[in-house]
């Protein structure tokens, strides 16, 4: 074979630090863009990027080369920097430890879209710790929930 070839289709769920709904909608799409930007700069391709007050889902075509921990730790280092630069939350902001990454087929990538693009209908109705729990679940992944991302008993 001359060549290889391959994408693999990744969604990355992180949270803003301590859970605090600092992620606000004058701003929020700013960011979202900006985090498309660190994709296609580490030459990546971002398939969709969106989230709400606490949280982010990134889509992501991801070619083997690129480490999964190196995209997110360049993702929420630069994303952090820019939302801090901007001046958009008193005090310093910042992204939680942790994140969760979940593969696809290229089959799902009109499904796993259409979810990430209605984030904010979705959680009218669904907790964030509900909807991580139910990934982790659905992916078959064993967890401790004194592990998961920081939670409050109302969200």
């Amino acid at each position: 074979m001359a060549g290889s070839y391959s994408q693999i289709y990744l969604q990355y769920v992180f949270a803003v630090k301590g859970r605090q709904n600092l992620l606000q909608k004058p701003w929020r799409e700013e960011v979202f863009k900006y985090i498309s930007g660190i994709i296609k700069g580490k030459n990546q391709k971002p398939i969709i990027v969106n989230g709400v007050s606490d949280h982010v889902h990134v889509f992501v075509g991801l070619k083997p080369a690129m480490p999964i921990p190196d995209l997110i730790r360049d993702i929420k280092n630069n994303s952090s920097n820019f939302i801090n630069e901007n001046n958009w939350v008193k005090g310093k902001f910042s992204w939680q430890e942790g994140y969760g990454v979940f593969s696809y087929s290229h089959s799902q990538i009109d499904n796993v879209y259409r979810y990430i693009a209605n984030q904010e209908t979705h959680h009218e109705k669904k907790t964030f710790k509900d909807e991580y729990i139910d990934f982790l679940v659905k992916s078959g992944i064993d967890y401790d929930e004194r592990y998961l991302f920081e939670t409050y008993p109302d969200k």
